[in-house]
């Protein structure tokens, strides 16, 4: 692993680069394209999803780059289990992104496997956490990096209108390792906002990276 990967990402911007399944950029090659446009304007790492996508981002970049799988619709499908992590990690992906909610996991295996499998490669874990309490967890099982990601898409987390600041304050005065702000940041204020929070890097995708998103809080804004 890179000694100087965290160092690089501190106080840094991270875009994430993913499409939904059945739409125009849902492809490999256009993610890819994506990536490389967002670090010429100043990201200084990334997000994907997918294997064919990661490989395909690995290959173009040698930025840091965070990878998950997601596999399934509902409940834990971020990098669900120990095999998927060991996948992403194998992409060449630096850190792997995993849910580190406390909701069942579909094998049934603890998220200490999926920490040990990804660090078993070489990698850095980076949790994605709805609370507090999952956030202090998945640091004591040796998460590297924790994200405010899933707050506000689980039943006991409150989703704001904009990013969780108030999670990301409590996780940054109580962990030791980086806490990354994501999930729902839309604007650049926002994403200040979230490293005077406390925040250790920033992540935004889809106010940068989703033109379907993007297009119809314009077409909206318009017809109203």
């Amino acid at each position: 692993m890179r000694d100087d990967l965290l160092p690089s990402l501190k106080g840094r911007l991270i875009v994430s680069c993913q499409a939904y399944p059945g739409e125009p950029l849902r492809d490999p090659d256009a993610m890819r394209r994506m990536a490389l446009a967002v670090l010429e304007g100043g990201a200084a790492g990334i997000r994907a999803q997918g294997l064919r996508d990661l490989w395909a981002i690995r290959g173009a970049t040698d930025a840091p780059l965070i990878g998950l799988w997601k596999d399934g619709a509902s409940g834990v499908f971020i990098t669900p289990t120990a095999m998927h992590a060991r996948e992403v990690a194998r992409t060449g992906a630096d850190i792997v992104a995993l849910d580190a909610t406390a909701r069942p996991r579909p094998d049934g295996r603890p998220l200490a496997e999926s920490i040990e499998a990804v660090h078993a490669e070489g990698r850095l874990v980076m949790a994605d956490v709805a609370t507090e309490a999952e956030g202090v967890r998945a640091a004591e099982l040796g998460a590297d990096l924790v994200g405010t990601t899933l707050s506000g898409y689980t039943d006991d987390s409150p989703k704001t209108p904009g990013p969780d600041l108030g999670l990301v304050e409590r996780l940054a005065r109580t962990l030791d390792v980086p806490v990354v702000a994501e999930g729902r940041i839309h604007t650049p204020d926002q994403a200040a906002a979230a490293l005077a929070a406390g925040a250790y890097a920033v992540v935004v995708g889809t106010a940068i990276t989703h033109p379907t998103t993007l297009t119809r809080w314009f077409a909206r804004a318009v017809q109203a």
